[in-house]
Order: C-alpha cells, then structure tokens, then sequence
C-alpha cells in the first residue's frame, strides 16, 4: 500500500537532519526509570517521556521496539518465555492498562497516569507530521481497514508521511515473506512502523525482525488500528480513567474477549499479590 501523498509535505534531507540534531540530546531507553510487575520491565514514563525517546532514537538511528501493555500482555510474558523475552527486550515497555498502573504504584511508584497505545500512536502521528517523520503501517484485519487507517490519519495529521504498509494474512508468515515486508519497509525509509497484530503475536513479531528492519522505532499499539481505523468504537473516557474499558469491549466483541477476561485478570491479581506480598516481607526483613 503506497497511499495517496496529495496531503503530504515533502522536507528536503537539510531539514530532516535539522529536526534529527536538534533531537540528538533526549533522552535514551536506559534513562527511564523502570519497575518490574511480574517480571515485566515497565517504564515509568508518560505520553511526552515515551514520544521524546522515541524522537531520541530517530535521531540517532538507533533500533528498538515498544510495547503497551495491559494484563493480558503481562500475564501471558509471566507464562511464556518468549512473550516475556520480548517486553525485556524492548526499549520501553510502557503501561497500557490502568491496572498495570495501580500495580506499579501499590509497588511504591507515583505513575500519573498510563501510556495508551493508541493514545500514543495518535500522539506520535502527530508529532511525526510536525517533525517529518516517516511512517509505515504493519496490520489491520483486511486490506481496506488499513486503507481507511491511513486515510483517516492524513484527514487527522496533514503532512504526515504515511510510505508504506501491510495487512498480513492470520497464518504465519514464510521467512520468505517476512524478508520480503522488511525489504519493503527498508527501501520505504520509514522512521516508525506501528504494529496492529494482537498480544502476543505483535510483540514476537518485533523481535524477530528487529534485526531485518531498518526503521528506528517499531512500535505495537493492539487495537489502535481498529480504533483510529473507525472499525471498533473506544470506551468514554470516564469508563478509561477508572480502568472499566474491559466492561466496555467485551460488550463490543463477547465471544472473542469474554474468556480471555475471565482467564488473564484473575491469573494476573493471584500473582500481582504474590509479589507484592513478597516483596513487603523483603522490605520488612532488610
């Protein structure tokens, strides 16, 4: 998919290098603070920390990917080693969930608030047509959702630079095919490739081809392509702010989230209050 460029402002390569050195000073991965819940490394960070290390390693080219996480992300990583390889993995792996918020905090943290993926990517598509970074879109159920993603962000962000994307089959990709989307993404130049496959798929999906991609940030967003696609409605804020989006999508889509739902949360509370009970008997011992 190469969408239409008729809203697109080209930057000549002097004002591209311009937008990079002035960036070349933010923060890194490694400057951000980070509080394991359930043995998930997750950044204490908001939505302006996220998005200024990630314009810190476009200007740098530096590689790495990012993940938001909700409960479903982090239980599966406390089961599944390579899931759990992947968010140690990563540059940052930000908090999604509000639970995963309040977890950290009943650690000891002070998070504000939570790093929303498609919060995020809405956020940081914004920036990318401010700063003239170069996009590329991986995901989405079918081909014309992800025509309508692009459409709906170049309606949202003039002169964002959407170069490129893919709607990947639900089998799995044939090494052949998955060099193929990176040679794609690679001679597209990309800066940003947003990640819309689903929990755990997108997450192993990056660090597999972390190596092949040449674009600085690869980051998974979940549901941010059928949200900001216009295919599945959001939650009302007041529903978000108080951690009852679940409520929310599970009227929406009852027979694909209902189980999961009543699967992951309640692993997830039985653990979270192992570690937390662990870990005040080491602070009270120490």
């Amino acid at each position: 998919m190469r969408p239409d460029q008729s809203n697109t402002i080209e930057r000549t390569p002097q004002e591209r290098a311009d937008v990079r050195s002035a960036d070349a000073s933010l923060p890194r991965p490694e400057d951000i603070p980070k509080r394991e819940v359930l043995g998930s490394p997750i950044a204490m960070t908001d939505y302006e920390g996220a998005m200024d290390v990630m314009d810190g390693m476009i200007a740098r080219r530096e590689r790495g990917w990012f993940c938001a996480v909700a409960v479903h992300a982090v239980t599966v990583a406390h089961r599944d080693p390579e899931m759990a390889e992947a968010l140690r993995g990563a540059a940052l792996t930000v908090p999604d969930g509000m639970p995963v918020v309040w977890a950290a905090n009943a650690l000891g943290e002070s998070l504000k608030t939570r790093v929303y993926g498609p919060e995020l990517m809405e956020r940081y598509c914004a920036r990318c047509a401010e700063k003239g970074h170069r996009v590329w879109l991986y995901g989405g159920r079918d081909q014309g959702s992800l025509q309508q993603l692009a459409l709906n962000l170049r309606r949202r962000y003039p002169g964002i630079d959407i170069v490129g994307g893919y709607c990947p089959p639900f089998r799995p990709l044939t090494p052949e095919e998955e060099d193929d989307v990176a040679e794609q993404i690679n001679r597209s130049g990309a800066d940003v490739v947003w990640v819309g496959i689903g929990v755990p798929k997108q997450e192993k999906w990056m660090a597999r081809m972390r190596d092949k991609i040449e674009a600085p940030v690869i980051c998974a967003v979940g549901a941010a392509f059928d949200f900001l696609g216009g295919r599945v409605s959001q939650a009302p804020a007041w529903m978000q702010a108080r951690g009852l989006e679940w409520i929310y999508r599970i009227a929406q889509e009852p027979r694909r989230l209902l189980p999961r739902y009543l699967y992951y949360n309640p692993v997830f509370l039985a653990a979270f209050t192992r570690q937390f009970l662990r870990e005040r008997l080491l602070r009270r011992a120490a």
